[in-house]
């Protein structure tokens, strides 16, 4: 009895695969030779990077709310630094 075991690799492995794929200097059946996958592999992660790439540019409603979240609580911390260097230098002053 035989057992089909998936390899599990890495999503920079995969990224490197569909780079030389999509440069179209090697064809996808010779990358897939070079990396011991299936071509059919290659194909799908090729379709599934260029369907899903333009999201990596996309800045959603959400991600602009905590952008703000992240600035707003940045300038807290500003603040409070400020106040604590200021609060300290009136105790040094106090002894």
């Amino acid at each position: 009895m035989t057992t089909n075991k998936r390899k599990a690799l890495s999503p920079n492995f995969k990224f490197q695969v569909v780079m030389e794929a999509l440069q179209n200097q090697q064809k996808q059946v010779e990358i897939a030779r070079q990396y011991d996958l299936s071509p059919r592999v290659v194909c799908l992660w090729k379709k599934q990077f260029l369907r899903n790439g333009p999201a990596m540019f996309a800045h959603s409603k959400e991600d602009k709310q905590q952008d703000k979240k992240v600035e707003d609580l940045e300038k807290l911390i500003g603040r409070q630094t400020i106040e604590i260097q200021f609060l300290k230098k009136v105790l040094s002053r106090l002894d």
